[in-house]
């Protein structure tokens, strides 16, 4: 299906949305964008798996069919909204990514229209980065941060709406 078709409708996430998100499998190299056992991640009430966290912060994102097919992170930092997104996996690869990115976006400005809307993405994942990239994102800094699997490089990329 033409991304430009696709319609993407951005609901809270329930706990329903946050287990089915949990049994998703990327392959490698991708697969470190997996997430823990959900009970695990409740259990430790660490991001989605904390109620107030998800409702915060989370939001899945359905199609018009509505099954979800993606998520979206919107972090609140001091002027800044940071996006966190995703595509189930079977979804990746299939031209999609700009469109979600975008549509993530303006979902972040929706909700914080003075907030300058930012992500950030491994320096290797040049299939993500292009995809921002058409959707209106632009580096605009690359650093080394730690990571759960040691320290990696990652760009900063910064959305501009009028792209």
């Amino acid at each position: 299906m033409p991304s430009q078709n696709l319609h993407f409708r951005f609901v809270p996430m329930s706990r329903e949305h946050a287990e089915e998100l949990c049994n998703w499998r990327y392959e490698a190299p991708f697969d470190l964008y997996g997430w823990s056992d959900y009970h695990v991640m409740e259990a430790e009430g660490i991001e989605f798996g904390d109620a107030d966290i998800r409702s915060q912060q989370y939001m899945a994102v359905l199609d018009q069919n509505g099954q979800m097919i993606g998520f979206v992170q919107l972090f609140p930092l001091l002027g800044v909204t940071r996006l966190g997104l995703g595509l189930r996996p079977d979804r990746c690869g299939q031209g999609l990514g700009a469109a979600f990115a975008r549509a993530t976006a303006e979902q972040a400005l929706k909700r914080a229209p003075q907030d300058e809307i930012d992500l950030e993405v491994l320096t290797w994942n040049v299939r993500a980065i292009r995809a921002y990239q058409k959707a209106g994102f632009h580096i605009a800094d690359t650093y080394v941060r730690p990571t759960p699997t040691g320290e990696a490089e990652f760009h900063c990329m910064v959305f501009a709406a009028a792209d």
